[in-house]
């Protein structure tokens, strides 16, 4: 019969499947040191940096974006600056943030028309704030709509005069749709050409020349893709419309014509008249024959 060794270490016991408490001998995994944060932290969920569907690199750059403070350019070029990863991985990790919910970008236009591109940092999904604060939204649905959204009707323009508008319409609509060849983004529809137009003569009725009214429309455009460069247009049709030009006199009436001299065929004197007259005045007198 065989004996024990008392020396020798007891077989290694493994934790039963239905005790998953009872603690496992190992060497792996995180052992946290921990030191409590006075200054110049953000608390991050763990939603987040523990998310199931997120790649790496979104998650990171989830907890970066939320760390920056208010006003901090969050765009693509500005953390490919930061970063070296690049546009492309970047851009991918912005469109996983904002399929889950992290992250929404809203294009803002400016008072003077230039659209910007804000970015919303959301630290919650599904927990949005008042209208007036920014907040985040709630996750996507994957639901189709079962009909389209109506398009917004677009921005009104100025009206010119009824005289001006049937001189100048071909002007204005040739100036509109030639505004593709300083920015393909600014290629108009036949409806959106026909709206804006108005808006053109109104300008060039008030002695604008069609290079500045084109310059006034094309200078300045923002550098992100333009979702409705009609609306744009009509805003700067209006926003920045000029005075009306000087008032000037109006001129009397012509003067009336001035004949050449020629002489009369009956005294043969100088006179001036139209070329069916024959006889100076004196003789047409003296003889009522040729009245």
């Amino acid at each position: 019969m065989d004996t024990q060794n008392p020396s020798a270490p007891p077989r290694a016991q493994s934790a039963p499947a239905d005790n998953p408490d009872r603690s496992r001998h190992h060497t792996g995994g995180v052992i946290h040191e921990n030191t409590r944060h006075t200054e110049r932290f953000v608390v991050i969920g763990n939603h987040l940096t523990q998310h199931k569907e997120l790649s790496l690199l979104a998650i990171g750059l989830g907890c970066h974006i939320q760390s920056l403070p208010t006003g901090t350019p969050a765009d693509i070029k500005s953390l490919a600056s930061r970063f070296k990863e690049g546009t492309t991985r970047i851009a991918a990790a912005l469109r996983e943030l904002e399929t889950h919910g992290y992250l929404r970008r809203e294009r803002v236009r400016t008072a003077t028309g230039r659209i910007i591109t804000r970015t919303i940092s959301c630290n919650q999904p599904g927990h949005r704030r008042e209208p007036a604060d920014t907040g985040c939204p709630t996750p996507p649905r994957t639901a189709h709509r079962t009909e389209p959204r109506p398009r917004r009707a677009l921005p009104a323009v100025p009206q010119p005069t009824q005289a001006a508008a049937t001189a100048l319409h071909q002007q204005a609509t040739d100036l509109l749709t030639g505004l593709r060849r300083h920015d393909p983004r600014l290629l108009l529809s036949a409806t959106d050409t026909a709206h804006l137009a108005p808006g053109v003569i109104a300008w060039l009725e008030r002695e604008v020349t069609p290079t500045t009214v084109r310059h006034a429309l094309t200078t300045d455009l923002p550098d992100d893709p333009l979702r409705r460069p009609a609306a744009l247009l009509a805003h700067r049709l209006t926003a920045q419309l000029p005075p009306p030009p000087p008032y000037r006199t109006p001129a009397g009436p012509p003067p009336p014509p001035r004949h050449r001299l020629r002489n009369c065929d009956g005294c043969d004197h100088a006179f001036r008249a139209p070329e069916t007259e024959t006889h100076c005045g004196n003789c047409r007198t003296t003889d009522p024959g040729r009245l």
